[in-house]
């Protein structure tokens, strides 16, 4: 089994302490940043733009992936690419035009990664899923953090992996909403290679380090990073 990567969202985190948080989850051993960008139209919320990558950058220097949770998001890849993020996901709902997409945001120097809500089949990713370096899994409806796994995503997962491994791909996994102790063990054994982790990383009952340390332990000590 590949070892899991965990990777904090900062969708969770204290605003008004981000540099902290941030710093706090890079010392904790995140190897990335997760951004969750909503414009209050494809989902409820709006969170961030360009400029919060700037205000990351300042405080780490891992990778920045950022979760377009948009309509047209054509017409935001270039800015959030330029502003630092090094992988973007898009949700495949969110354009007809996802091949085109991904062959835009590799050829910039970015990682594509594509996403789908719980509703969504899996054929969606017929067309692109070879094109892609990174495919996410949404285990819980977007918009919100904090929100319950749910459960049939672990199948989704278990046909991704195969589907992956038999057309001999190399794109990462990933598990976002819902992961924390109780549900992090299952994604790993469903065969994700990443996952995100929001309110089970900032919250305050603990300090991220804690947390990380936390999530780890409801792993095998060689499945987590």
């Amino acid at each position: 089994m590949t070892a899991l990567q965990i990777v904090p969202s900062i969708l969770s985190a204290d605003l008004g302490r981000l540099g902290n948080q941030v710093r706090e989850a890079q010392s904790a051993g995140a190897r990335a940043i997760h951004i969750d960008v909503m414009d209050g139209h494809f989902v409820p919320p709006i969170t961030f733009g360009p400029a919060i990558l700037h205000a990351v950058r300042a405080a780490t220097d891992l990778p920045l992936e950022v979760h377009l949770m948009v309509s047209n998001p054509e017409a935001q890849v270039d800015a959030f690419i330029a502003a630092g993020a090094q992988t973007v996901i898009v949700h495949i709902e969110t354009t007809s035009h996802m091949h085109r997409l991904a062959q835009s945001i590799r050829a910039q120097g970015a990682r594509a990664a594509v996403t789908l809500n719980p509703g969504t089949p899996l054929t969606a990713l017929e067309g692109v899923i070879a094109d892609v370096d990174q495919v996410q899994v949404m285990g819980v409806n977007p918009g919100w953090g904090g929100q319950p796994f749910i459960p049939a995503t672990l199948d989704r997962v278990r046909a991704l992996r195969d589907w992956l491994d038999r057309q001999g791909l190399h794109a990462a996994l990933e598990v976002d909403g819902g992961v924390n102790e109780s549900t992090i063990a299952s994604v790993a054994q469903a065969g994700a290679t990443m996952v995100i982790a929001g309110s089970a990383l900032y919250n305050d009952r603990e300090s991220v380090m804690d947390a990380m340390a936390r999530l780890r332990r409801a792993l095998a000590p060689d499945e987590a990073q």
